[in-house]
């Protein structure tokens, strides 16, 4: 366990990223954590505001802003080792309920912001020659469910720019792992924190049912922050760590579904798959 590592945790005020913050500070790594409200990221960590520990007051959305943040990180500790994509904005809704406004937030958040913190730190990482990148995405990045298509073309792309991601650095010694988490017992699905498209439409009654189904799970998850955090550092820990990890036995079980779905398509049409070659 290298304790000398730095770590940079976005979205660390509440939920996974708070639980994880916490663990590393626990045992004696190094943590920058990055929060849009640096005032509930303090009072959530007073015991652990030591010489280890760099809260700060981040917009993601903003180049100049995660640029910044990468800087003060690296002129405090010294380096910077791994970097933990966790910060993450869900919004459920039909296609056409969304507005162009709603749908921005929602990939400026998942997805640009995650581009841009890979922007930031890549430097330190070529230099260095060595990193860790860990992207958070979800189940629904891979198996969503009805009423969050926008969330789910969200965590698709991070499946797919992390795969890219890891296949691009790889000669720099850079290794980059995409979690596809299930539901777990955070906040993400307390009534304060579901996240509706505005301007509702009648009908639709299969959405309906699917958002209050998901916001009946809340404090029922069977998923464990603190057990995923733990992951999370044996990870950054692995020499040779999986590009894609489903953390949750809902999870498995929706990857494995899908997976089989897959196969069967894939199956059932490649007649009309080989048709199109030229003959």
């Amino acid at each position: 366990m290298d304790k000398a590592n730095v770590w940079l945790v976005t979205g660390a005020s509440k939920g996974m990223g708070l639980s994880l913050v916490k663990k590393l500070l626990q045992n004696g790594y190094r943590v920058a954590a990055t929060t849009r409200n640096i005032q509930n990221l303090t009072d959530s960590t007073k015991r652990f505001q030591d010489s280890n520990f760099l809260p700060l007051e981040v917009d993601l959305t903003d180049t100049i802003s995660v640029q910044q943040a990468f800087k003060k990180t690296v002129a405090h500790f010294g380096s910077i080792d791994v970097l933990v994509n966790n910060a993450g904005y869900g919004i459920g809704g039909a296609v056409e309920e969304l507005s162009e406004v709603e749908i921005k937030n929602s990939f400026n958040v998942n997805v640009m912001a995650v581009i841009k913190t890979m922007q930031s730190v890549m430097p330190y990482f070529r230099q260095q020659r060595s990193g860790r990148i860990i992207n958070v995405s979800s189940i629904a990045g891979f198996a969503p469910a009805a009423g969050w298509a926008m969330y789910a073309a969200t965590k698709y792309a991070v499946m797919g720019l992390s795969e890219v991601m890891a296949e691009d650095v790889k000669e720099y010694g850079v290794k980059v792992t995409v979690v596809a988490p299930g539901a777990f017992r955070t906040a993400f699905l307390a009534e304060e924190s579901l996240v509706f498209a505005s301007d509702k439409i009648d009908g639709y009654k299969l959405i309906r049912e699917s958002h209050e189904k998901y916001a009946g799970m809340n404090g029922k998850q069977n998923g464990n922050p603190e057990k995923l955090a733990e992951v999370f550092i044996k990870l950054s820990e692995d020499p040779n760590p999986p590009l894609r990890l489903y953390l949750g036995s809902d999870a498995y079980n929706r990857a494995k579904e899908k997976i089989n779905l897959l196969s069967q398509e894939l199956e059932n049409n490649k007649e009309l798959s080989f048709y199109t070659d030229f003959e």
